[in-house]
């Protein structure tokens, strides 16, 4: 280590040397700043025709960095009043070199990424910039798109409830502004649709993920999922449904911990002779891999009559199962728990079982992005997630030095006995910030801990204090903006509020777009005169207050999270201040140091309300989080490495119904598929090395009319002198094509075409969502073959290897046989359409809440309400949109 440490010290380390390399390409801008200053905005403008005309001419795009970086710097100061530091000239050139570019907080991330997005535009083959929701999205499109248009660029922006046509006039586009979200749902859209003309993307080419580690690593715990309604399975719930009264307690094992049950050995071998008995199952065992659906029916069954209780976990009104919410005790119609549960306990209680929905499209994150030819981010906080990066996206993480100083102060950590202790100590630090005028921001875990906060500074006198929730961005944004007024008291979860800075007097843009709107001329500059003076006059007076002070209630599970609300303070050079509380009961505290610490606070004569801070101890807990950080990613990647095996498969199925949109004549496919299945049947009536006697011409007869719809003379071909299983084959192949020619002529050739491309691709959409529901099923069941010594992933990998053979198998008999049966009406038959968006559901669940994100943006308050009145409003009053609802309900909902 002290051999590393004086390495650096000599030659600086990787990360340094890498800055370094920058610094002749931002001295050659710098260089051709004065040129363009000369410039027309007209000319300004034409440089992007050079440019791309010296790409066709065979350029490279890295040819290009000087004079293209040079362009933007200009034109943003033509566009927006503002120029771009050196070192965002360096993150640029980061982000283009397909990497992470970490940059504090308040540094221009949004600005660094118009460089980057503007060069590779350039080939026209699309820029993606990714953001974490629709208002930031919005926001950076119109905000920077500015700058694009100023150059000549199209700018589009992706968010929900746009059409079809909307969206593929925004992919369109040179440069498109989205959400992770929508980018991914639509990737999963496309490939349900029947035709190129309907699919709204136009490739993967490039993209910049803003907030790289919250999309990448946080959100992509979770799948993006469209599900759609299934077929009913009510009677097998029923059947499976009467097995659970007849279990002992030895038959099961209860975890109430984990709210799990579990079939013993004995429960199993009991189950599988009395579903063998009964005919639900038909071979081998209960967990072999015909039988994963059953497993899936059982462990729902025996949850819902074993773990769930009714009055309790849901209640039974008007035929219906209402889940009871756990925390509040309140009824929650509409809501039904997922993974066939619900309809277990509909069974269980003997009311009506609605459909299941099922997984029609689904694809993790990590999948999705790694689509793109070059990938690259941005984001404050990096370099702890930087071997994830490395290993799951070939990310390298580059830190860029701050434009100025960091001046804010990082205090130790306040450990106290207790979360009273802590509260009340955190209630008197921001009493005595506020008394001095010092802005504060407070910074928790979760809504109820921002609501404990709120509750103990209520009864200290705090009353006008700003909560944010990370739900209704747009509204949040406009009041974290102005969390840096002076005596301003902020409390917000993590993620509230991301992606607006923190400017210590105010923010002048946002407070413009309140207070002067529908002004122009000499009103506007006056009104914009006046707020600059009074921000001016703030800044300084919470410069002297000691800048921002940053509140952390206690520590997050990854230091990453911690450091971003740090980052939150000591923008641009600002002063500021951070120290995070921490108790004894805390949920980290309480995993790594039940009793150690208590101990070592004891024989330090730590008494009651008093706090320790240390550096060792603040040490002690980063390294405790480094511990969860690890275990966290193991985790990450076991999902992946699972996920991997089905996205392989994913790979080949999208790929194949492209060819096949491509294709207008899929006759060819057809026909081989036909042939496939002639020599099935053929092999499965004829074993090898047989006699024409030993035959299984009924068997032969039966198949040749269920798949292909002929009935050939199959028993007087067999008794010919020297028939063999080559001759029996081409008969039967030549009688299978003169059939399909056969119904070609009848019907007409074109219209024969779009049949078959009309079936196949159907029969593809089908079989493939039937293949995902059983890969889910198996992956929940596979876990139990390390009892017998064996890799769980090299089982699935097998068990998924052949189910997808046999899913091959299967469509070719089941489009062969559709074809050979198929009769047709004389209209020309309509070309098939999409799953109507109406009837499917898009699913992402936000790992840290647990709710659907996609609903949440759906679901939106009536209107927008000011900082004052947030603060103002009760939460049981009605909400002052205008909508009807509570408080509590609308813009106030946790």
């Amino acid at each position: 280590m002290a051999i590393a440490a004086l390495a650096r010290k000599l030659f600086g380390s990787a990360n340094d040397r890498r800055i370094k390399r920058y610094q002749p390409l931002v001295t050659a801008i710098n260089a051709k700043e004065a040129d363009l200053e000369k410039l027309s905005d007209e000319q300004l403008r034409d440089k992007t025709a050079e440019f791309r005309q010296e790409l066709a001419n065979g350029a490279k795009l890295d040819d290009l960095i000087v004079p293209a970086f040079a362009t933007v710097r200009e034109a943003a100061k033509r566009a927006l009043g503002m120029r771009h530091f050196d070192v965002q000239l360096i993150g640029g050139m980061v982000l283009h070199e397909h990497a992470i570019t970490e940059m504090r907080t308040g540094e221009g991330k949004t600005l660094v990424a118009t460089l980057a997005a503007y060069l590779n535009a350039l080939e026209s083959k699309g820029v993606h910039v990714v953001t974490v929701n629709d208002y930031l999205a919005r926001r950076d499109s119109e905000w920077m798109g500015k700058i694009y248009r100023f150059l000549g660029l199209e700018v589009g922006v992706i968010v929900h409830g746009l059409t079809d046509a909307d969206r593929k006039a925004a992919y369109a586009a040179d440069i498109t502004y989205g959400t992770n979200n929508e980018f991914g749902f639509d990737y999963l859209r496309d490939n349900m649709k029947y035709s190129r003309a309907q699919m709204v993307q136009r490739g993967h080419n490039f993209a910049i993920v803003d907030e790289v580690d919250s999309i990448l690593i946080d959100e992509a715990r979770t799948p993006l999922i469209i599900s759609g309604p299934s077929q009913d399975r009510s009677e097998l719930y029923k059947s499976i449904d009467k097995y659970m009264p007849i279990l002992t307690e030895e038959d099961y094992t209860i975890d109430e911990k984990h709210r799990s049950a579990t079939f013993t050995d004995q429960g199993i071998e009991k189950l599988e002779e009395i579903l063998t008995r009964d005919g639900l199952i038909k071979s081998g065992g209960l967990y072999d891999i015909d039988n994963v659906s059953i497993v899936h029916h059982l462990n729902s069954a025996l949850r819902a009559h074993k773990i769930f209780q009714r009055d309790k976990d849901y209640i039974v009104r008007n035929d219906d199962v209402v889940i009871i919410d756990e925390f509040t005790g309140r009824m929650m119609p509409g809501r039904r728990f997922s993974e066939g549960l619900h309809q277990a306990l509909e069974a269980k209680e003997n009311v009506k079982i609605q459909p299941e929905n099922q997984t029609l499209a689904s694809i993790t994150f990590q999948n999705y992005f790694r689509l793109y030819d070059k990938l690259s981010g941005m984001t404050g906080t990096a370099s702890t997630e930087a071997a994830e990066f490395a290993d799951i996206y070939k990310l390298d993480v580059v830190t860029i030095p701050t434009n100025l100083p960091v001046a804010r102060i990082d205090e130790d950590d306040a450990i106290y006995r207790s979360v009273e202790e802590k509260f009340d100590a955190i209630t008197d630090l921001v009493v005595e910030c506020r008394e001095r005028k010092q802005p504060v921001l407070v910074g928790t875990t979760s809504i109820e801990r921002s609501e404990q906060v709120a509750d103990h500074l209520k009864k200290k006198g705090v009353k006008s204090v700003q909560i944010l929730n990370a739900r209704h961005h747009e509204q949040e944004a406009q009041i974290i903006a102005q969390a840096g007024v002076p005596g301003m008291v902020t409390i917000a979860t993590n993620m509230a509020g991301r992606g607006t800075d923190i400017q210590l007097g105010g923010n002048l843009e946002m407070r413009l777009a309140n207070e002067a709107e529908g002004l122009e001329g000499e009103a506007l500059e006056k009104k914009t005169a006046e707020l600059k003076a009074e921000i001016e006059k703030a800044k300084a007076e919470a410069i002297a207050a000691g800048g921002l002070m940053v509140i952390g209630t206690e520590r997050h599970e990854s230091r990453r999270i911690d450091n971003q609300l740090r980052g939150r303070s000591g923008r641009q050079g600002d002063p500021g201040h951070s120290k995070f509380f921490v108790s004894l009961q805390d949920d980290l505290m309480r995993r790594f140091f039940p009793e150690r610490m208590e101990k070592i606070l004891t024989s330090l004569g730590l008494k009651d309300g008093e706090a320790i801070s240390d550096s060792l101890v603040t040490k002690a807990i980063e390294r405790a989080q480094t511990r969860v950080e690890a275990h966290n990613y193991d985790i990450r990647k076991n999902i992946l490495k699972y996920d991997d095996v089905m996205n392989d498969q994913r790979k080949v199925i999208f790929e194949q119904r492209l060819e096949l949109m491509d294709d207008d004549n899929v006759s060819e496919t057809i026909a081989e598929m036909r042939h496939d299945v002639v020599d099935t049947i053929v092999s499965k009536a004829c074993p090898p090395k047989s006699f024409p006697e030993q035959w299984n011409v009924e068997q032969l007869e039966a198949a040749c009319k269920t798949y292909l719809g002929i009935t050939p003379p199959i028993k007087e071909w067999v008794d010919e002198e020297g028939m063999d299983v080559d001759t029996l084959t081409e008969r039967l192949t030549r009688a299978a094509d003169e059939h399909a020619a056969a119904k070609a002529a009848r019907f007409g050739p074109d219209t024969m075409r779009q049949v078959e491309k009309s079936l196949l691709l159907q029969s593809i959409d089908g079989l493939w969502r039937d293949h995902l529901v059983t890969l889910d099923h198996l992956s929940k069941v596979i876990g139990w073959r390390g009892l017998a010594q064996r890799d769980p992933l090299n089982e699935y990998k097998q068990e998924a290897f052949e189910l997808f053979a046999q899913l091959l198998n299967n469509l070719r008999e089941l489009v062969t046989t559709q074809m050979s049966h198929v009769e047709l009406q004389v209209r020309q038959p309509a070309p098939p359409q999409a799953p109507d968006p109406s009837q499917l559901q898009e699913t992402h669940i936000d790992p840290t809440t647990g709710r659907n994100e996609v609903e949440d943006e759906k679901v939106g308050p009536k209107g927008t309400l000011t900082p004052e009145q947030m603060a103002q409003t009760r939460r049981n009053d009605p909400c002052p949109c205008g909508s009807g609802k509570k408080f509590k309900h609308c813009h106030g909902a946790y």
